[in-house]
């Protein structure tokens, strides 16, 4: 039976040592602070609203919400961001996606400045993760899926990781991480003739591909370590499931599970790089 990686340890050990730059800052004269725009009322969006909000009370960060109707335009939207921009009491903006089909998403995001952009949605955070340079953040699903395999002791410097999904939320941008750490990456996707024996050769395996119970135990050999980041609702029976099949914790060695694996650490990433972020502008002031 594979050992369980669960996010709330995690997530508890960050928010201390948060707690402890939070005061330090505050000591400073600065209080971190982070930003929600949220456009309408989607029931998700306002549950991470209130999850981040607690975890942000946790560590010291002050929140602010910027709630907008649905029927905002897209004027509306960008201006709303660039006032974040330019009020330097804010330290962090978390935009919730994705915004209505009437809105162009994409410009939005690239009115956010990136030294503010926590969450890793524009163009130069990206740049920022795929050229190892400190311009604005990663995605914080990403970062949390390194954040719990430092928890755990997984050994990534020498590592074979197999990264299945290839998106710019979490596969891409991960894979660059992990191999910032020195982690030799194999990124997959649906195209990828032999999905099975790329998991199978693999030391640690991180699936994010937003398929249900994509990966059965096939997938996998003994003593691999599983970083499920997967979080799909099955209507049929009432419940989420991740991308790994459950049959799996009977062959690895550690296992996340969903929900309780990598969600419950992504919070306390959002409000890491709001600290960092704070940082950042007290040692440019």
């Amino acid at each position: 039976m594979a050992e369980e990686l669960r996010g709330a340890p995690v997530a508890r050990a960050l928010t201390e040592e948060q707690a402890a730059r939070t005061e330090q800052l505050k000591g400073a004269g600065i209080e971190p602070c982070l930003a929600f725009v949220r456009v309408g009322e989607r029931p998700d969006d306002i549950s991470y609203q209130h999850a981040a909000e607690k975890r942000c009370a946790k560590a010291g960060i002050e929140t602010k919400l910027f709630a907008l109707p649905e029927d905002v335009t897209q004027d509306e939207v960008e201006a709303t961001i660039r006032s974040i921009n330019e009020d330097s009491s804010i330290h962090g903006c978390l935009m919730f996606r994705p915004l209505p089909k009437t809105l162009d998403e994409k410009a939005a995001a690239a009115a956010l400045d990136p030294a503010k952009d926590v969450d890793g949605i524009t163009e130069g955070s990206l740049y920022g993760v795929f050229s190892g340079s400190r311009v604005g953040f990663a995605p914080c699903t990403a970062a949390a899926v390194v954040a719990m395999l430092d928890h755990y002791g997984a050994v990534l410097d020498g590592a074979e990781v197999t990264v299945v999904g290839r998106s710019l939320v979490v596969g891409r941008p991960l894979a660059s991480l992990l191999l910032g750490r020195n982690a030799t990456v194999t990124l997959c996707h649906s195209h990828t003739k032999d999905l099975f024996a790329e998991t199978r050769a693999a030391d640690i395996v991180v699936a994010c591909v937003g398929r249900p119970q994509m990966l059965t135990a096939d997938a996998f050999r003994p003593g691999q370590t599983v970083i499920d980041v997967g979080m799909n609702y099955l209507s049929s029976e009432g419940r989420f499931v991740g991308d790994v099949a459950e049959e799996a914790k009977e062959v690895v060695g550690a296992l996340t599970p969903v929900p309780g694996g990598v969600g419950a650490v992504t919070c306390a990433i959002l409000a890491e790089h709001t600290i960092e972020a704070a940082e950042r502008a007290k040692a440019e002031a």
